[in-house]
C-alpha cells in the first residue's frame, strides 16, 4: 500500500525540513582518508525528481554518455555545477534538469534541499527534492545523457537495497555504497546521497 501523493509529500517534507543538518561525502564509509586542508568546494545542484503518475512513485535518473570525459556511463541525477547566472543551487538543478533530460522549469514543484554531499573531484553537491505531478516528454541531451530511466522509490529508500563494495583508489581501498536495480548499477556519490535521502525518509 503506497502513500497518496499528498501523503508522500508530506513525508518528504517533514523528513527535510526535521532531519539532521549534517552532510555527507565520499569518503565517509573511509575514515582513514584524510582531507586536504584547504580545499575549495565548487558548489553544484542535482535534481531529485520524484513522479508521481503512476501507481507506484518511482525516481527519475540518467545514464551518463559512455563518450564523456569525466564518469562516463555512470548512473546520476540531473543537475551539475552552479554557474554565474544561477541564483542558487535549485535554479541550477532545474536548469540542468531541463537541458539534460528536457523537463520544464515550472513542472517539479520542489519539496527542500537535502544536507550538500561533497565529492573527491572537490565539489559540494546539494539534492534538490522535487515532486512531478504530471508527464513530460524526456529528451535526453544528445552527448551527455545515453539513458533517462526510473526507479521505484520504495527500493532506493529502503536501507536493505543497500550493499558497502570496495575497489582500489589512488593506492587504497576505498569503500562505497551500491544500490543496484536491474542492469542499473546505482554507485558513488548517486548511492550515497540516496542512501541518506533513505535514512531521512526512515528517520
Amino acid at each position: 500500500m503506497y502513500d497518496t501523493p499528498e501523503e508522500l509529500t508530506d513525508r518528504l517534507h517533514r523528513a527535510i525540513v526535521t532531519g539532521p543538518e549534517d552532510g555527507s561525502s565520499d569518503f565517509d564509509l573511509n575514515p582513514e582518508f584524510e582531507l586536504p586542508a584547504g580545499r575549495k568546494l565548487r558548489p553544484a545542484g542535482v535534481l531529485v525528481p520524484i513522479s508521481l503518475v503512476g501507481a507506484e512513485p518511482c525516481l527519475i535518473l540518467t545514464k551518463r554518455s559512455s563518450a564523456l570525459k569525466h564518469h562516463p556511463g555512470q548512473i546520476a541525477f540531473p543537475g551539475g555545477k552552479v554557474d554565474e547566472g544561477d541564483r542558487d543551487v535549485t535554479h541550477a538543478a532545474l536548469r540542468e534538469a531541463w537541458e539534460e533530460i528536457g523537463l520544464p522549469q515550472d513542472l517539479p514543484e520542489v519539496i527542500g534541499t537535502l544536507p550538500p554531499h561533497e565529492t573527491v573531484t572537490s565539489f559540494q553537491v546539494t539534492p534538490v527534492v522535487a515532486v512531478l505531478r504530471s508527464e513530460f516528454e524526456i529528451r535526453p541531451e544528445a552527448g551527455e545523457v545515453d539513458e533517462v530511466f526510473s526507479v521505484p522509490l520504495s527500493h532506493v529508500l529502503n536501507p536493505a537495497s543497500y550493499i558497502v563494495e570496495s575497489r582500489r583508489w589512488r593506492g587504497t581501498r576505498r569503500r562505497y555504497y551500491t544500490v543496484p536495480f536491474g542492469p542499473y548499477y546505482i554507485w558513488g556519490a548517486t548511492a550515497r546521497m540516496l542512501r541518506q535521502f533513505a535514512d531521512r525518509m526512515g528517520a
